[in-house]
């Protein structure tokens, strides 16, 4: 494993973090604890989570995980607040100081700790301006429940925004945003990476494998196969992007991948994360298996190589700053939980 430092922060990461999301939901308890401990093992001391995340049950279960392995010290401990927590309940949800006081005690309970080393804002929000939701979070850090902050799926233009908050108030300020960034949508190196690196900010990308995509399993003219993440997509409200996939253009990316993989000797799922941890301003990716062999397939890719002439193929399919599939965009707020299959 290698690790970097979280942005201006100097803690060392691993730049592979395991991402909770399917913990206590899709992957049943004791195999989400046994993945947590793996992951341990093969070095990966960032975990990421959310309190939205099955309502609660993957919190909990990392919160059991970490106090089965005796590990919570050597692990810096990420979570989120924002989506809604209770259908009947309207203020259950959102980035106003009661909400996000209220949750983090939440999540405190449940992962089992005294602090949270990284609270992220899930999505930002057009409702509640952003010294509310600043002044909430410093707040926590003065209180010591809370290490640092940051932000998820925030555009280029409302980190700026938070940045300029902070300094002006006083406040602490966002060190960590998490956005979408794989081969299939590379916007995000027009802005938000050069502002990252300008202020000292680590990128923390989701979904660095599109869902599954750039595994490689689904095939050119063939209908999308059953019990996967693009299947349900597929019925839901992501229907129109999720159909974009299935391009030539986006086919024509991974038969490239899958030609880089067989000269390597490795998967074409480890080919996506290991060009993906070596591009610029990037300190760790979010990796989310549903199952050990997952995980084991993702741990790999840290010793995978991607040369400049490797990078040079990729970019003949995936071109810089452009998306084939677009993940990144500033729409996403506001949002049903339910809808993105968190609940």
């Amino acid at each position: 494993m290698h690790y970097t430092s979280l942005g201006r922060t100097g803690v060392p990461v691993s730049v592979l973090c395991l991402g909770c999301m399917n913990f206590g939901g899709d992957t049943p308890e004791a195999e989400s604890m046994d993945i947590i401990d793996a992951a341990i093992g093969g070095g990966i001391n960032f975990l990421d989570t959310a309190n939205v995340y099955s309502r609660g049950e993957s919190e909990r279960v990392v919160g059991k995980a970490l106090q089965r392995n005796g590990k919570r010290a050597q692990i810096v401990l990420a979570t989120k607040v924002h989506g809604r927590m209770d259908d009947d309940d309207v203020l259950a949800a959102g980035n106003s100081r009661r909400h996000i006081i209220e949750q983090c005690d939440a999540s405190l309970k449940r992962l089992q700790t005294d602090y949270i080393d990284l609270y992220q804002i899930h999505r930002p929000r057009t409702d509640t301006p952003i010294d509310e939701t600043l002044r909430a979070l410093d707040d926590l850090i003065r209180a010591g429940k809370v290490r640092y902050i940051g932000c998820s799926t925030f555009p280029a233009w409302r980190v700026m925004e938070s940045l300029w908050a902070s300094r002006e108030l006083g406040l602490n300020r966002f060190v960590t945003e998490q956005p979408p960034y794989h081969l299939l949508d590379r916007s995000i190196e027009r802005d938000l990476i050069p502002m990252a690196q300008t202020y000292g900010m680590a990128i923390l990308p989701w979904s660095p494998l599109a869902r599954g995509f750039l595994t490689g399993k689904y095939k050119r003219g063939e209908a999308i196969p059953g019990d996967t993440r693009l299947e349900a997509d597929a019925e839901g409200p992501f229907r129109k992007r999720t159909l974009q996939h299935f391009s030539d253009r986006a086919h024509d990316l991974i038969d490239v991948i899958e030609a880089l993989a067989d000269e390597k000797g490795c998967t074409p799922a480890q080919i996506s994360i290991a060009w993906l941890i070596r591009q610029p301003g990037v300190t760790s990716a979010i990796v989310g298996p549903r199952k050990m062999a997952h995980l084991e397939d993702n741990l790999g890719a840290v010793d995978v190589e991607i040369t400049d002439d490797d990078r040079a193929r990729l970019d003949e399919v995936a071109e810089p700053e452009l998306a084939i599939v677009p993940y990144y965009h500033g729409s996403m707020i506001n949002f049903n939980p339910s809808e993105y299959g968190w609940v």
